[in-house]
């Protein structure tokens, strides 16, 4: 990255890991950024969200908590370094440019999938990472390379780049939702000792004794369809391939879809290279 170091945010130097200058004092500090961050993810995988604080890390490191503000700001500084470093790279995703409408759909489509599954899978990996607040839009490297793979993604169709920036935050929050969601029914079952499929059945056998056709027609209807007890066991297990996040990952790209398509209409045909 090419900057004028004296013109970038302290923040930024410490998300970017832009080199310090040399303060001319001996040896080199034995603590950085990089580290201090990647101990606190580690203790956030390890001990959860509230388990990464600045006295937590410096215990881990056998620091004093003051010898931190060094390398890192403050506790939401640190929060913004850890997103960034825990989300990793983008996986690579083809464009559609200079391909043939139909081919570019499914070429879109494809990379946006992959995209989003990558992110599912992050989240799964460090479940702290959907519960952070998102103070603004993408800053540190890392999120600015998801930001880059997305818009290559949709670099063949005739989006603009307000419609290309919607999409990818309709498609992000998705699968941020989808994730506390998964989240959120793993710690209400936590004290049954219930998978999901099975609270799935034991819900609707309990409400089928409650639920009339009088009073809730659809809901009787739904409960006595068997679709509580279509999923087999382990039909949870994998976070990128039940039945849930794929169908609403699909909903939501057939949307993106209609938008792609009312570009194209509007801009007319490519010429043909």
């Amino acid at each position: 990255m090419s900057a004028d170091r004296d013109e970038v945010p302290a923040e930024l130097v410490r998300l970017w890991r832009l080199p310090a200058p040399a303060s001319g004092l001996g040896r080199p500090a034995a603590l950085d950024t990089e580290r201090v961050v990647r101990t606190g993810v580690e203790l956030a995988d390890r001990d959860g969200l509230p388990g990464a604080t600045l006295p937590r890390i410096a215990k881990e490191l056998g620091v004093s908590p003051m010898s931190l503000y060094r390398h890192v700001g403050s506790k939401d500084e640190l929060l913004v370094l850890m997103r960034d470093l825990a989300l990793g790279s983008p996986p690579g995703t083809a464009t559609a440019a200079g391909t043939a409408a139909g081919a570019a759909a499914e070429k879109w489509r494809a990379g946006l999938r992959q995209w989003a599954v990558a992110q599912r899978l992050v989240n799964h990996h460090h479940p702290w990472l959907p519960r952070l607040p998102i103070a603004g839009p993408p800053t540190g490297p890392h999120e600015i390379a998801w930001m880059e793979a997305g818009l290559g993604a949709l670099s063949g169709t005739e989006l603009d780049w307000a419609a290309k920036v919607g999409s990818l935050t309709l498609l992000s929050g998705y699968v941020r939702h989808a994730s506390l969601l998964v989240q959120e029914h793993a710690q209400g079952r936590s004290g049954t000792g219930l998978s999901q499929e099975e609270a799935e059945r034991a819900y609707a056998r309990s409400l089928a004794r409650l639920i009339t056709p009088e009073c809730f027609p659809q809901m009787a209807l739904l409960l006595s369809s068997g679709t509580f007890e279509a999923a087999p066991d382990g039909a949870y297990d994998d976070p990128v391939s039940d039945h849930d996040f794929v169908f609403g990952l699909e909903c939501v790209l057939d949307g993106i879809a209609v938008a792609v398509d009312r570009a194209r209409t509007a801009t007319g045909p490519r010429p043909t290279p």
